[in-house]
């Protein structure tokens, strides 16, 4: 900030001496608090509306096999509790729900709102899937329907095939996984799946893709790039997920 003023004041004092200076300062002032007041407000405008599209898709999906069951509706009030929602927000989470769940609800039109915000961000777009599969899977079944709509989710998002075989990686894992629980259940498989990495690639191709997912899901990084503060949780879940294949790959080659 303080550079832009001083820079500002510099090519006031050449322009117009001690008065252009101040003239320059002020104006270089103005103008980075214009600048950070606007990408303040567009951060947050794009958090709210990933949290509106998060329980939007999520009644969707939670209605993909004709009903949303009791246990569905629990995981988006245990969700809510998780995500420190105050009462405005709870409501407005229950609306975008309800609003997922209708029958002349747009999931194609809604995936297109968020995929620019997604941006080219797949671990952004990790933890958005995270959180569906949690609540689609918290009756402890996962619907052929659900599994079809979820998929549909993926390619709407333009999920890389990489990233696709992330999700089924997830997928396999089931609930706990899903959920960020242990996944001492892992397959091996799945765990290849989790980095992104064939079973024949080298151990410093396995190591090279689990620092890269580290730092792509780091949730400082992902806040900047408009996660919630409030998923934060969710995000630190998915570099525990990260983490969990990694150990499970490396045990298995040291065996």
């Amino acid at each position: 900030m303080w550079i832009v003023v001083l820079i500002g004041a510099g090519l006031g004092w050449l322009i117009g001496g001690p008065l252009g200076g101040l003239v320059g300062g002020g104006l270089g002032y103005w103008l980075v608090t214009r600048l950070r007041r606007s990408l303040v407000g567009k951060l947050a405008a794009s958090q709210a509306q990933f949290l509106e599209s998060t329980f939007a898709v999520m009644g969707c999906l939670c209605k993909a096999d004709g009903r949303v069951s009791e246990d569905e509706l629990a995981a988006s009030r245990v969700l809510w509790d998780r995500l420190r929602l105050n009462e405005a927000q709870r409501a407005q989470a229950r609306a975008d729900f309800n609003r997922g769940k209708a029958p002349d609800f747009d999931l194609d039109a809604e995936l297109a709102r968020l995929r620019p915000l997604l941006g080219p961000q797949p671990a952004l777009r990790q933890v958005f899937l995270q959180v569906q599969l949690a609540a689609i899977a918290a009756d402890g079944q996962l619907h052929p329907a659900e599994r079809e709509m979820l998929m549909r989710v993926v390619r709407g998002l333009g999920c890389s095939e990489a990233e696709i075989a992330q999700v089924e990686a997830m997928l396999h894992g089931g609930a706990g996984q899903a959920a960020g629980g242990a996944s001492g259940g892992l397959s091996l498989a799945d765990a290849y799946r989790v980095l992104g990495v064939e079973q024949d690639a080298s151990d410093a191709e396995v190591k090279r893709a689990y620092r890269r997912l580290m730092s792509q899901n780091h949730p400082d990084k992902l806040a900047a790039k408009g996660l919630p503060e409030s998923m934060r949780e969710v995000a630190r879940e998915r570099t525990s997920e990260i983490g969990n294949a990694y150990e499970r790959i490396r045990k298995a080659r040291a065996a």
